[in-house]
């Protein structure tokens, strides 16, 4: 039987480690990932094997040749002049595969049983099986849904936090029959995953899921290969090393010395020619590669250590990975997660700080502390994005250094000149951290218009006045007070989508971004009449003469947002009386959520002494707001996002809204009213964005929790124009919120959060789906069940925690109530169970 070695990886997230090596040839147990993949083809009786390679191609050749010293006929299929993908690079070699053949990733580690999967294949008259896996956390690999027979449902490539509907994983390996190839272009790049098996399944060809026992791991990160390591140590997985054992858990190669005052403790693993000083100690999860050399009273706790390197007296190594013919001075100190890479010198009582990476061939001098990566590096993060942009701790997490490496990142994926707008609140933090992203796109070549402290109805809306490439704004978090958010849009003023946060993910990662000449530096301008542009696009969509008519009077709360230097001066234009309260701009922190709470209380009481239409909080840099009608009483939530899709169709029937899939049936209820559409959307601001402005006949998207959106003025949230709109539906249709609110059908709706572990998330998605019918469920975002029209609930993952959403709605509250507990003591149930 023939099998396809898919070995053109060039490891990108290994760097250090694979700048000069390609990522099928990095040793586990000091032999190549690739050759334990070998292995255990050979044990399930494959006998000739076709490595595809791309990047560095002939260390592969060197060390395998023909395949005669490893027991298997070796050939080898190069893409010369660009990558052809995962499917592409199979296809090119279409006419060497006749029969049935397995293709397999060189450099994932697993002893699955290959021989049960192939015997699953043939049972169930599949063309193409893919081999699965469970794990703990799905979010970095292709999930997988099968029916009981094991025919492939439903699959997702990569999939977003909230999109995880199992832990059930594509582990890059297939059993494929010859003419599934015939659905693949020739010479162009094309993926399994993305390209090939959802056109099988759009054409209905019998493709199934075989999950498999054993081992598997996807060596994708610094952080995974070194469990790799420490878990085939530990005997997770059976993986033929050579090397002899001599006591339970101590393997050493032929022709190694080890002083008898060396103190060893298994597990362990010690290659060929290696010497150990007297008095080293070798912890355990320590493993050596050949020729390597250990001084005398050198403390070893887990580190892993190539071919050829050396190791200076008294040194001390924690958990860190040390690469080829590298050198370690005396008394030098690498700590955890630190990467060493090949033939790089570290100087005597240097130390390199935990997580740190030195690239290839550099010189750490004596004495120095290696804080930061050296030269080109990558960087360790869970993720990088949360649901909407970059977040953290301010000037803890998210640092003037961290700012300048994220604008020089973003710059990287775009040509040099391009054009990008920055934007910010006007916070100290937000200053701080605008002005190093800006250096940082600067530094590679990117031109800055810079419209300093903006709110960000207004970035958005003249993004594409503006002509620009993109635009970044920054502003203290809406809901957390101690965080930043860094949030990045695309030329039409929406939030940018995954496949650009990618884009900007593997530049931050890897470092690698060009740098400009001193004469090609960007440069800054500061556009004028950004708000003048604002002003007129704003006043076009609103009835002036039914503004100036208006006998309203607004009582608007700027809680101290730069919206508070914006709105009253638009009104002013319509002749709108509107009572101010907390309009001075401050550069201290935004208030707290009970601060908040507390104005609302005073807004209220100032709407019913003044006795005026309606009041209103405006909060979020001027995304969102909360109401409060003429008699005190605040209109928030579901109730806030009613409302306005009431008052929004009652002037436009017949038009289109746009909500999150999370939002309330009564807004389905008030559509059917109005003979509108209602249109759900994944539970995030760039889909509802993208939705907004994609559809047409989009009078209102969004909901109370993330803003409103107009899309006539602009695709993104705008607390502004909302309240001036209102004021303009209210006057037009001669009612009053209290009465509105009146009008709206009953509203049962409740969420709960609950905790749940990242590596519980998977499988608890994949546990809903399985134990309810298909026809009742929904997988726009999330797990949604439906029991009948009204009667649902809602299972989503949080981005960012380790949390889930719950939320149930209902014909009535008993139902309501039943569903959330019924759903939060499953949720709780299952995470304690996985304890």
């Amino acid at each position: 039987m023939r099998a396809v070695l898919m070995a053109g990886g060039s490891g990108t997230r290994l760097r250090p480690l694979t700048c000069d090596l390609p990522k099928p040839m990095v040793p586990i147990l000091n032999r190549p990932i690739s050759e334990h993949i070998l292995n255990l083809l050979k044990r399930h009786g494959v006998d000739e094997v076709i490595a595809t390679l791309y990047y560095l191609p002939d260390v592969m050749r060197e060390y395998f040749r023909d395949g005669s010293d490893f027991g298997l006929h070796m050939t080898y299929a190069i893409e010369e002049e660009k990558p052809l993908g995962t499917a592409g690079c199979v296809k090119n070699i279409q006419a060497l595969l006749q029969d049935t053949f397995i293709v397999i990733s060189g450099d994932s580690l697993t002893d699955i049983d290959l021989s049960a999967a192939v015997a699953f294949h043939k049972k169930s008259g599949s063309k193409a099986t893919l081999v699965l896996t469970r794990v703990p956390d799905p979010m970095e690999f292709g999930v997988v849904i099968t029916d009981a027979q094991g025919r492939i449902v439903r699959f997702l490539e990569k999939p977003a936090t909230s999109e995880v509907f199992s832990d059930t994983v594509n582990t890059g390996t297939y059993i494929l029959e010859p003419e599934v190839l015939q659905y693949l272009p020739a010479d162009t790049e094309v993926d399994f995953s993305k390209d090939l098996f959802p056109k099988l399944l759009a054409k209905g060809e019998p493709m199934f899921g075989y999950v498999a026992e054993g081992y598997w791991c996807d060596v994708g990160s610094l952080d995974t290969y070194r469990e790799a390591q420490y878990e085939a140590l530990a005997g997770k997985i059976a993986l033929e090393t050579g090397y002899r054992q001599i006591e339970e858990g101590i393997w050493i190669g032929e022709n190694s010395i080890i002083d008898p005052s060396v103190r060893l403790e298994a597990p362990l693993l010690i290659g060929n020619n290696c010497r150990i000083g007297p008095r080293a100690r070798l912890s355990a999860g320590t493993i050596i590669g050949d020729n390597v050399t250990v001084g005398a009273e050198a403390d070893l706790k887990r580190p892993v250590i190539w071919n050829g390197a050396l190791i200076g007296e008294e040194a001390h190594l924690r958990g860190c990975t040390i690469a080829r013919g590298a050198r370690v001075g005396r008394r030098a100190q690498l700590l955890e997660g630190a990467v060493v890479g090949a033939l790089t010198t570290v100087g005597e009582e240097a130390v390199i700080a935990p997580e740190v990476r030195i690239w290839p061939s550099k010189k750490v001098e004596v004495g120095a502390n290696v804080t930061m990566n050296l030269i080109w590096g990558t960087t360790a993060l869970r993720n990088l994005f949360s649901q909407r942009g970059v977040s953290g701790l301010a000037n803890i997490e998210i640092t003037p250094e961290f700012a300048v490496k994220l604008g020089a990142a973003y710059g990287a994926t775009l040509k040099p000149g391009a054009q990008v707008q920055v934007s910010r609140d006007q916070r100290a933090i937000s200053r701080m951290l605008s002005r190093s992203l800006i250096s940082g796109l600067m530094s590679v070549g990117v031109n800055v218009q810079n419209l300093e402290a903006t709110a960000i109805p207004i970035a958005r809306y003249v993004a594409p006045m503006l002509e620009v490439d993109g635009g970044i704004h920054v502003r203290v978090h809406p809901e957390h007070n101690d965080r930043a958010l860094i949030e990045f849009i695309d030329s039409q003023g929406i939030n940018i989508n995954k496949s650009r946060e990618k884009k900007i993910e593997s530049s931050f990662f890897k470092e690698d971004f060009r740098r400009a000449r001193v004469d090609e530096i960007g440069e800054i301008t500061y556009p004028a009449r950004t708000l003048e542009f604002y002003g007129a696009g704003f006043l076009d969509h609103l009835s002036a003469q039914a503004l100036r008519n208006s006998q309203a009077r607004v009582v608007i709360d700027y809680a101290y947002g730069v919206s508070g230097a914006v709105l009253p001066m638009l009104l002013g234009k319509l002749s709108c009386e509107a009572v101010v309260l907390n309009a001075a701009l401050t550069t201290n922190t935004p208030p707290t959520g009970k601060q908040r709470e507390s104005l609302i209380t005073q807004l209220g009481n100032v709407v019913e002494a003044l006795q005026a239409t309606f009041g209103v909080q405006i909060f979020a840099n001027g995304e969102r707001f909360t109401l409060v009608d003429e008699a005190g009483a605040a209109i928030r939530e579901e109730q806030l996002t009613a409302l306005l899709v009431e008052l929004v169709l009652t002037d436009s029937p017949r038009s289109v809204i746009v909500v999150p899939t999370e939002v309330s049936s009564v807004v389905e209820q008030i559509a059917h009213r109005h003979d509108a559409r209602v249109v759900r959307t994944k539970s995030s601001p760039t889909a509802l964005m993208e939705a907004a402005a994609s559809i047409t006949s989009v009078a209102l998207a969004g909901s109370a929790e993330m803003g409103f959106i107009f899309p006539q003025l602009h695709p993104g949230f705008d607390a502004m124009f909302a309240i001036a709109h209102l004021i303009e539906m209210l006057t037009k249709q001669g009612r009053s919120l209290s009465q509105t609110r009146q009008d709206l059908p009953r509203i049962h709706h409740r969420h709960h959060v609950i905790h749940c572990p990242w590596s519980a998330k998977g499988a608890l998605m994949r546990q809903l789906v399985e134990s309810h019918p298909e026809d009742s469920l929904e997988l726009v975002d999330g797990v949604k069940v439906h029991f009948s029209n009204e009667d649902w609930v809602l299972i989503l993952p949080d981005a960012g925690e380790p949390i889930v959403h719950i939320y149930s709605n209902g014909q009535n509250r008993e139902s309501v109530e039943r569903l959330a507990r019924k759903y939060r003591e499953l949720v709780q149930d299952f995470t304690r169970d996985r304890r």
